[in-house]
């Protein structure tokens, strides 16, 4: 258990890191030129180990855990912002970071050792069309939809790669995982869902954008996992659980629309021009 837990924790340090690293790196450069740039490059890289610290996590700790963990990336986001963007930190959100590190601590602990159980029938058939009704959402609202429906879809594509790769790896290891069905809607799933958000970001308020993903990638998982995969609270901890993941989210929310979290995601500091860096948090 200490073990997946530190690797859900490493892995929302390293999307929070990444988040920042994109943000300095986008800020040398404009357009394509962008993407060419090392940090922007080191950043994906760290998204990458980021994400397969996530699926470690995910091997022996519950999706309402892990997920919420991971959310909690917008605490590192907030934090160096502040010392690499010289960004705004308002007092709310200092007290929102104490607040969600707080009920992180009370929910890793109503959660415990959980390794994944196997998927009940039609699991992988439902979720392999779930991802692919997300990602034709994607596809369809991408040039004019709503930022905010670009913001849930991001969520549910995120969400859906989450649920996956908790059943998956029911199955084995890493190698048992990219050999399966439900491989599809991890990929398909979390393509949509980086691709949902950034556009979310492009086309509406960043703090709503990162607010909306944040509460689905928590809240959609955790059910599921709960109803569906095995997952269970310890006895006697549901109400602290419930009143714990509540806290966090009500945290990652407020650090979601704080100015250094918009800052972070834009690539801009206060009076700076540079250009927008759009990295999603899950």
């Amino acid at each position: 258990m200490i073990g997946s837990l530190l690797a859900a924790v490493a892995s929302s340090v390293g999307y929070g890191v990444s988040t920042i690293v994109q943000a300095v790196g986008a800020r040398r450069a404009r357009g394509l030129g962008a993407v060419l740039q090392p940090l922007v490059v080191a950043a994906f890289v760290l998204d990458g180990v980021a994400w397969l610290l996530s699926l470690a996590a995910l091997d022996h700790l519950p999706l309402f855990v892990v997920q919420a963990v991971i959310a909690a990336s917008l605490v590192v986001v907030v934090l160096l912002a502040r010392v690499v963007l010289h960004a705004t930190v308002r007092p709310l959100d200092v007290a929102a970071v104490v607040a969600v590190v707080a009920a992180l601590v009370v929910v890793a602990a109503a959660g415990g050792e959980q390794p994944a159980v196997h998927p009940p029938a039609g699991f992988d058939g439902t979720t392999i069309a779930a991802a692919v009704v997300v990602a034709v959402a994607t596809v369809a609202a991408y040039r004019s939809g709503p930022p905010v429906l670009l913001a849930v879809l991001g969520g549910l594509g995120y969400s859906i790669a989450a649920i996956a790769a908790r059943a998956a790896h029911a199955d084995g290891d890493l190698l048992d995982t990219v050999l399966q069905p439900l491989a599809i809607p991890i990929v398909v799933g979390g393509g949509a869902g980086a691709l949902a958000y950034l556009r979310a970001l492009e086309r509406g308020s960043v703090g709503t954008a990162a607010a909306i993903v944040s509460v689905i990638e928590v809240v959609v998982p955790g059910v599921v996992g709960l109803t569906v995969l095995g997952d269970f609270v310890r006895d006697g901890w549901a109400v602290p659980a419930a009143a714990a993941t509540a806290v966090a989210l009500a945290g990652c929310v407020t650090l979601a629309t704080s100015p250094a979290n918009a800052a972070a995601e834009s690539g801009d500091a206060p009076g700076d021009d540079g250009v927008r860096a759009e990295t999603p948090t899950g």
